[in-house]
């Protein structure tokens, strides 16, 4: 038998049916929206990931190399002009695969939204994750010190400069120069995953494709003449508004000028070398999507045979 409470709350409800219905409506809606929202929190990318990494899980016992890293080895240098300190996941990769790759040489990272003079790092994942490695080591980017002695010193501290379009970018593109000139070493951009080691790839740049250098990948000797050449192009040529402008078509421009070519192809002029699409732009920009399909393991052997490290542009 039906319960009296019951038999009379179906009574309320006949009598009052649109109101009724209202409350239903309601109920239903309420627990389905939970239901989603429990569904979109357990398949959503988990982002605050833990500052805390145990190095052990890791990072492989063969790269805690006695001593730390050899300083007779050059230096491979990341740049983060901006000033966020949370690395994104491709970043971290991208750090991460030099440090295995070249677990004899210095990986530093230049970060301009780091404090100078502040010895503690911002709490996050990827810190403590890199920290893991003893040859990675993340600094503070200090631009007047980077560009003092370089004419380039004059054209960043122009007053209006920060107001330009793409600055960032060229800011980025006058880093990359300075660094290989004053220091020397492996320059690299933030989105790149590093295959084999680069080392061996000395004086040399990539051919991006469409008859383009591209300084995604930088590697020279300190005090080189050809990153002098691109120091005087630079100013000499400024022309901040147009995207690339400072970036890959400087780099053309010059080694045009020491090669006396028309066309760039792959070769080595005057002890630089223009190495092939496929040693590290292995996918053109505009195929970008071949990145994220899915290919045969024979397939992607062939297709990064001759490939030291992959642009994910």
């Amino acid at each position: 038998r039906m319960p009296s409470c019951l038999l009379k709350l179906t009574r309320v409800v006949l009598s009052h049916k649109p109101f009724a219905l209202f409350i239903l409506i309601f109920v239903f809606v309420s627990f389905a929206y939970w239901d989603l929202g429990e569904d979109a929190k357990s398949n959503s990318p988990t982002y605050g990931l833990s500052a805390e990494v145990s190095c052990a899980h890791y990072v492989p016992s063969p790269l805690n190399i006695a001593g730390g890293p050899s300083p007779s080895t050059g230096n491979v240098f990341f740049v983060e002009t901006s000033e966020q300190t949370s690395p994104s996941y491709l970043f971290s990769c991208s750090v991460e695969s030099a440090a295995r790759t070249h677990p004899a040489s210095r990986v530093v990272v230049l970060m301009r939204g780091l404090a100078k003079g502040n010895t503690s790092l911002p709490k996050h994942w990827a810190f403590s994750l890199l920290s893991c490695f003893p040859n990675v080591e993340i600094r503070p980017l200090d631009l007047k010190e980077l560009f003092s002695g370089t004419p380039l010193k004059r054209w960043y501290l122009w007053p209006l400069r920060h107001w330009e379009p793409h600055f960032l970018p060229v800011l980025s593109d006058a880093c990359r120069i300075v660094l290989m000139w004053k220091f020397g070493g492996i320059y690299l951009d933030t989105d790149f995953i590093v295959l084999k080691n680069l080392q061996n790839l000395t004086n040399a740049l990539g051919i991006q494709g469409d008859n383009v250098l591209n300084g995604a990948f930088l590697s020279f000797e300190a005090k080189h003449k050809f990153m002098e050449l691109c120091m005087q192009d630079f100013v000499q040529n400024y022309n901040g508004w147009v995207w690339g402008h400072q970036g890959p078509e400087l780099l053309t421009r010059v080694f045009k000028k020491w090669c006396s070519l028309r066309t760039i192809k792959s070769m080595s002029c005057k002890g630089v070398s223009a190495l092939a699409q496929e040693v590290v732009y292995p996918i053109p920009w505009q195929n970008w999507k071949r990145l994220f399909e899915a290919v045969s393991a024979l397939e992607l052997q062939k297709l990064l045979k001759n490939t030291y490290a992959v642009h994910i542009w």
